[in-house]
């Protein structure tokens, strides 16, 4: 299968073009944002040739593919759906306000990640081939190394960092629906040789520029924030602009006014308040990895790992573009890459072990994914769905970096982890690379071997046992109050059952509980409505009044759970306020809304009238 017949299978899988709203892509994932997630055969995209495997995450879906391939698959998909996903994504919302800001952060640093990796790389071999063991070799000195050499590979290793805030500055235009160009400008602007560079600053060779005898003014090399909110702020005013300039007008006054504005209040405003905000994050980050006794380096490598399975793994972008921009030193990846390879150790146990050979066919291969630096196959196929093999791992990142600590290792790149990651290490610090790296993966080995063999396993290896089949489902009351019909809720959309079978309540009170255990998986921003996927696989969506959507002047809901988090049934998940509700005009009414209705043969309401959280309302039958 070819790139692009592997492309047009994704989009039929994921339920055709009309289905997807925005597409975008990762260094490893092809991450989709989808009208309807019923519509996606998950198992058969999990099944397609090449395709390691898939998750969802942040309100996305996410299609592991490795480096490399997924680059030319987004752009075979792009051919046919014609959908960059520049912003049109923001449109259908999902997670909480956290998730949807770290997603976009990633979606502004992602493009740029590939040149820092390459800047990385250069670095490394800079530093390789001026050690004094490696040109001795040669019968050479660093003194022998010509100065327009040494220049060429400045050139190299110092031109992304340099130019970082026009990087930064073109991506965010980008992403928030500005022209990129001038994204450029006003980033170069932001490094313009006019204005003493931050680095001469720094090091006391230069003076800043004094405005209005107290403001400091300075060249951002180096600075991720300013240019990140610059770009926001220039991008937003260049469409507001756009709007309301005639368009005969728009060539000269829109740039005109997007740059004279937005390096305005870059240069005075922006930059100097984000600037500090910047460093001190950069301080407290590295003094707690740098914490005594390898104390960072053992909670970052055990509970870093964490980060990616919220989808929140890219603020840590920011950082290590920030780190190298500051002083060329990357203290994150060291730590980080033993997480990596303690996947890989985990991932190889359960390999070796299992004796089921579809799950024999997923780990080996996610094994020397991870120790290649992708780990996704290996957590989300294997360690994570088993539980205790990522526990394994996190014992084992945690022992890698708590070593990684105490040698002081220190990448001159990013981007790159485990095997390839030996490529930042070409120095005196390559053995004790390999060596914390070695400890993460035994370490992670040999815990999985020992102790966390699959029950299933050891059910198949000593007495089989037969499991009983789930054949239905109870979904009890999510309020107090008057339990109603379908067919008499107040809105055709629910009473038709257009977006799946429901049962509604008119509440007594603003109470709000969970119908079934299980995790909450949705929570839209003016949280009226909740999702659940319960533990024996139902989806829900609890749909709290009638309109509500329309409330944005008034919180009447306090929601008390997050996404992501584990509930049981009866557990308190929000509190409407009813009065808040009825002054705006909308129904009080509750609904739970089975979702995923084709995946039962029967859905019946077996209770109306006087209802209590104590009360079955609905039954689910296989």
């Amino acid at each position: 299968m070819n790139d692009k017949e592997l492309a047009l299978k994704i989009i039929e899988l994921t339920g055709s073009k009309e289905n997807i709203s925005s597409v975008r892509h990762c260094a490893t994932r092809l991450r989709l944002v989808v009208k309807n997630k019923d519509k996606i055969n998950v198992k058969a995209i999990e099944s397609l040739d090449k395709v390691k495997g898939s998750f969802f995450n942040s309100g996305q879906y996410q299609i592991i593919l490795g480096t490399g391939l997924v680059n030319r698959v987004y752009d075979e998909v792009i051919k046919v759906t014609g959908e960059e996903g520049n912003n049109n994504d923001e449109k259908i919302v999902y997670g909480n306000k956290f998730q949807r800001a770290i997603r976009i952060f990633s979606d502004v640093f992602v493009p740029i990640i590939p040149v820092l990796v390459a800047t990385g790389l250069f670095m490394g071999l800079r530093g390789l081939l001026t050690q004094e063991a490696i040109l001795h070799l040669f019968g050479l000195t660093t003194k022998s190394v010509p100065a327009n050499l040494l220049t060429f590979t400045q050139v190299l290793t110092d031109t992304a960092f340099a130019f970082l805030p026009a990087l930064v500055c073109w991506s965010t235009f980008k992403n928030f629906g500005g022209s990129p160009v001038i994204g450029i400008v006003l980033g170069l602007m932001l490094v313009s040789p006019s204005l003493p560079s931050a680095y001469d600053v720094g090091s006391g060779a230069a003076k800043p520029l004094m405005f209005f005898n107290f403001l400091k003014v300075s060249g951002y090399q180096g600075s991720v924030l300013p240019a990140f909110v610059t770009g926001i702020l220039g991008a937003n005013m260049e469409k507001w602009l756009r709007k309301r300039i005639p368009d005969a007008l728009d060539l000269i006054l829109t740039p005109f006014l997007t740059l004279l504005i937005g390096m305005t209040v870059a240069l005075f405003a922006i930059g100097p308040a984000l600037h500090t905000v910047e460093t001190a994050v950069l301080f407290v980050v590295e003094n707690l990895l740098q914490l005594p006794l390898g104390l960072g380096g053992l909670l970052y490598g055990s509970f870093g790992q964490l980060l990616g399975i919220f989808g929140i793994h890219h603020i840590l972008n920011f950082l290590e573009i920030s780190m190298l921009a500051n002083d060329g030193w990357n203290y994150l990846n060291p730590i980080g890459t033993c997480g990596n390879i303690a996947q890989a150790g985990a991932v190889l146990a359960i390999a070796i072990k299992v004796h089921d050979q579809k799950m024999k066919q997923v780990a080996y291969p996610s094994a020397l994914s991870a120790a290649l630096g992708i780990t996704e196959p290996a957590v989300f196929g294997v360690n994570l769905r088993l539980v205790k093999p990522f526990i394994a791992a996190m014992i084992g990142g945690g022992v890698g970096g708590f070593l990684a600590s105490i040698f002081h290792l220190k990448a001159t790149g990013m981007g790159i982890t485990g095997i390839p990651g030996t490529l930042l290490y070409l120095n005196e610090q390559l053995p004790f690379y390999i060596l914390v790296n070695l400890v993460a993966f035994a370490v992670a080995f040999s815990i999985t071997w020992l102790f966390c063999v699959p029950k299933t396993e050891k059910e198949e290896v000593v007495e089989p046992k037969e499991e009983k089949e789930v054949s239905s489902e109870s979904l009890f009351a999510i309020a107090s109050g008057d339990a109603i019909e379908m067919s008499a809720i107040k809105d055709p959309m629910f009473a038709e059952g257009i977006m799946g079978p429901c049962a509604a309540i008119e509440p007594a009170d603003g109470k709000i509980y969970a119908p079934a255990d299980g995790t909450i998986s949705f929570i839209s921003e003016s949280e009226h409505a909740i999702g659940i996927i319960t533990n024996e696989g139902a989806e829900l969506l609890l749909h709290l009044g009638i309109d509500t959507v329309k409330i944005t002047d008034e919180k009447v809901f306090d929601t008390k759970v997050t996404m992501g988090q584990k509930v049981k049934k009866g557990d308190l998940l929000t509190v409407m306020d009813l009065d808040g509700v009825e002054r705006h005009q909308c129904q009080k009414t509750v609904i739970t809304i089975v979702t995923n209705h084709n995946s039962y043969t029967d859905i019946a309401q077996v209770k109306t009238g006087s209802i209590t959280p104590d009360d079955i309302i609905m039954e689910l039958s296989l």
